[in-house]
């Protein structure tokens, strides 16, 4: 089964699913059937649950529960590289968050006993073959996981741009890190939004830069969970 993990530009978009609480060992979790494939909107529908307050593991596990064996996980971005263009649906091709931690400071895992092994990385190269199929030739970028609840300072922008980063954002990454932990291969479909470095964005037009992600996504989003096929997973646990 398909899944698509939504963010703040849907929030208000009626995409015709019905909602389904599912209790985990992580707390509950709300997902949306619609069809064959299930939807999950990070933030909750109306909007209410900030990045640092998101419970990623149990999302990543009702994901699993619910029978979704492929995976997309979307967002709007800050774009900290100039050559990036904005509006654009952009396929992450690698991660960079050093710490692993997410905002409470916990390491991000499922688990104790076992390591995750990048055979393949935190991204299906199958999965982003297809969406190229879907979409075209969509560029790929290096991510950069930021947690929230504040957005950067000048200087962390401008360091993450150094660390080779070209868009970030305050989730994505750790969606990636869990599904991966229940073998669940991922894709991760971007737009940015803003420009983050070198210029910071003003609170005006946010919201109509929003709403123009959105619209650069959701045909790409539609088609995946229509037309997409489930893949092998690639990387490996390591038990002890």
């Amino acid at each position: 089964m398909i899944g698509a993990i939504l963010g703040t530009a849907f929030h208000d978009v009626d995409l015709g699913a019905e909602p389904v609480d599912v209790n985990t060992p992580f707390g509950p979790a709300t997902l949306h059937r619609r069809g064959d494939s299930w939807l999950l909107f990070r933030h909750g529908l109306p909007h209410r649950v900030l990045p640092h307050r998101i419970n990623w593991r149990a999302n990543a596990w009702a994901l699993r529960a619910l029978g979704v064996r492929s995976l997309l996980v979307t967002s709007s971005v800050g774009v900290l590289d100039p050559a990036v263009p904005l509006f654009q649906p952009l396929l992450v091709e690698d991660i960079l968050w050093p710490d692993m931690r997410l905002p409470s400071g916990e390491v991000c895992t499922l688990a104790e006993d076992f390591h995750l092994v990048l055979d393949e990385g935190l991204v299906s190269l199958d999965l982003n073959r297809q969406l190229r199929e879907l979409g075209g030739e969509l560029p790929g970028v290096v991510f950069a996981y930021v947690p929230g609840p504040r957005t950067k300072t000048r200087a962390e922008n401008r360091w993450w741009a150094a660390q080779g980063a070209q868009v970030n954002s305050m989730s994505v990454a750790p969606e990636l890190v869990l599904a991966n932990e229940l073998e669940i291969p991922c894709a991760a479909l971007v737009v940015g939004h803003k420009h983050s470095h070198p210029a910071v964005p003003t609170v005006e037009g946010i919201a109509a830069s929003l709403e123009s992600s959105r619209t650069a996504q959701l045909a790409l989003i539609e088609a995946f969970l229509e037309r997409a096929e489930p893949v092998e997973f690639n990387n490996r646990l390591y038990r002890f």
